[in-house]
Parts: C-alpha cells; structure tokens; sequence
C-alpha cells in the first residue's frame, strides 16, 4: 500500500479547576469558536464542540503524527490564554488531567449529538455522574477520589 489512510477521531473532556463555574453563559459560544480555531491551528479537525459551566467536550480527528497528551495540553494552555487575555475570568485555569475516548465513524454522529446538547444533559445529571458513565462504558478503571 503506497499511502496511510487514518480515522483517528477523540471524544476529549475535561473541566475547570475545581470543577469552578467559570464559563459563562455570556461567551460560551464565543470561547467554543476560539477552541475550534486553536484545533485547527493545532493541525485537527474539530468535529464538535459543547459544555457548560464547569467543562468542555470535543470531537476531534487527530493526524497519525499528533500525541494526544500534547494536543491537549497545547490546548487547554492557549484556552487559559485566551479566557485571560479577554478579561473574562482572571484566575480561569483547568484541572490537572483529561479524559478522551476513541470514537468510531459510525459512533460520530451519536457524540456531535451528545456533545451538542450538553446543557439539556446536564440539567439532570451532574459532570461526576456523565464521567463516570463514559469511564464505565469504556471500561476505564479510575479511583473515584480523582472524581470529586
């Protein structure tokens, strides 16, 4: 075979130091713009985009040579820049570690979906139930004292 063909798609999550509601209703959409920006700027594709208060979703394809560890670092620390540098928050920072799972094509649909409706979700459920949820369904062991 002369060429690499990939489907590397991550469902990414991870959340405020704290789990502090620091993303405002105010410029949520505005801050899921800039994210969208810096994964491109990153070399992703941004699939989708969402969350709420307290926590960020992403639907992404990565390249083969992309390390998901970097990615992610790379992108919480340009989205604490960016939140500083608008005067919105000037203590926003994220919690320490992440939480991504590989997503296949025909799950993709399902995620933009999930990942779309988060405010509607999470007025039942709260980010420690969905994680540990998707922890469960991937079969993720975890201490759950890094949960709360």
């Amino acid at each position: 075979m002369g060429s690499t063909f990939l489907s590397l798609h991550y469902h990414i999550i991870f959340s405020t130091k704290e789990r502090r509601l620091w993303i405002a209703p105010e410029w949520r959409g505005r801050f899921h713009e800039y994210l969208g920006g810096t994964v491109r700027g990153l070399e992703g594709i941004p699939q989708a985009i969402g969350g709420v208060g307290d926590h960020i979703h992403l639907l992404v394809g990565l390249r083969a040579t992309h390390t998901l560890a970097d990615f992610v670092r790379e992108l919480k620390k340009a989205a604490t820049a960016w939140v500083r540098d608008q005067g919105l928050e000037p203590a926003f920072t994220w919690q320490e570690g992440y939480a991504a799972f590989t997503v296949s094509p025909t799950a993709r649909p399902q995620v933009r979906s999930y990942i779309a409706n988060q405010e509607e979700h999470h007025r039942q459920r709260s980010y420690t139930e969905e994680l540990k949820d998707l922890l469960n369904a991937a079969q993720i062991d975890y201490d759950p004292r890094y949960l709360e």
